[in-house]
């Protein structure tokens, strides 16, 4: 069994490159596997790992400026769900392409997850799923609004065409591990909106604390790693990735005509030309290749 950790903090790295190195020399030596982002805003990523080596690799991010009181959340994963380790340096941890936005100036008001039901159950409170679209179609809050993005860069257009709708309510925000709605707030704040909440801890938080026989989330939530999705009580969904447009299918998905694998689905079936199939083709052949070797292929 795995320790699957998901963790973000913004705060203010003055040189993110002369952290870089010794993060991904001590997860590698700990057999911690997974993504790391690191900016000037902070570090967001998802690790897995055997439990003494995700505990080292917080450990070490705890020593990071501003990182003392990073909080995380965890979950476990029956085989490790991340192939290689990753630590980037990027120009955000979460892109969302508005550089007036600064979740460390100010952000919604947090909602614990016991108390989630309650806030978005009334009448003058609308809820806002800020996931991309693929995301929110296997799973979302009962009577969320889904903007349909395909990026979260995408989300300031659509409240700016569609902010009018939400006049004289409060917004209550959502996402997978609460980061996105760091950003998502604060740019709200910054539109003038006057009650902003979001759901502290994310979808994850609530579902690991949230029974499910009192829960308003329908479907899986999900997860950027080799499980694909997650449900109540953080057990693994039934989902799985198409290896061609990333997005998640299930097994029934599996048995369309538009289904290969690792070449096409229902879902990508129109986005690529007869080439990009053969260059799929020829991963998939290489993957089998590695397989019967007993060896992994980092594309699959």
């Amino acid at each position: 069994m795995f320790t699957v950790a998901a963790l973000y903090k913004f705060t203010p790295f003055e040189d993110p490159a002369a952290l870089k190195a010794p993060l991904a020399e001590l997860a590698c030596r700990e057999g911690v596997k997974g993504t790391l982002l690191l900016a000037q805003e902070g570090i967001n990523g998802t690790i897995a790992g055997p439990r003494n080596g995700i505990d080292a690799v917080l450990d070490h991010i705890r020593t990071l400026p501003g990182c003392a009181e990073i909080e995380w959340k965890e979950s476990t994963a029956t085989e490790m769900p991340f192939n290689r380790l990753k630590v980037r340096l990027k120009r955000e941890i979460v892109t969302m392409g508005q550089p007036d936005v600064d979740p460390t100036a100010s952000v919604g008001t947090y909602v614990a997850p016991e108390d989630w039901n309650t806030l978005i159950a009334c009448d003058d409170v609308v809820t806002i799923d800020t996931r991309n679209d693929y995301e929110v179609a296997i799973g979302t809050f009962d009577g969320a609004i889904d903007p349909e993005t395909k990026s979260f860069g995408e989300f300031p257009d659509w409240w700016k065409r569609n902010h009018n709708r939400f006049a004289g309510k409060k917004v209550a925000m959502f996402c997978t591990g609460g980061i996105r709605c760091e950003k998502a707030t604060n740019y709200l704040i910054g539109q003038g909106v006057e009650d902003v909440f979001h759901l502290k801890g994310g979808i994850l938080k609530y579902l690991e604390n949230v029974p499910e026989k009192t829960s308003r989330w329908k479907g899986e939530c999900f997860v950027f790693d080799g499980r694909v999705s997650v449900g109540h009580g953080l057990k693994e969904g039934p989902h799985e990735l198409c290896y061609a447009c990333r997005r998640p299918i299930t097994e029934d998905d599996k048995t369309r005509p538009d289904y290969e694998t690792g070449v096409s689905c229902h879902q990508c079936i129109g986005e690529y030309s007869d080439a990009d199939r053969a260059r799929f083709r020829e991963r998939q052949h290489q993957i089998a290749l590695a397989r019967e070797r007993g060896e992994t292929h980092l594309g699959g």
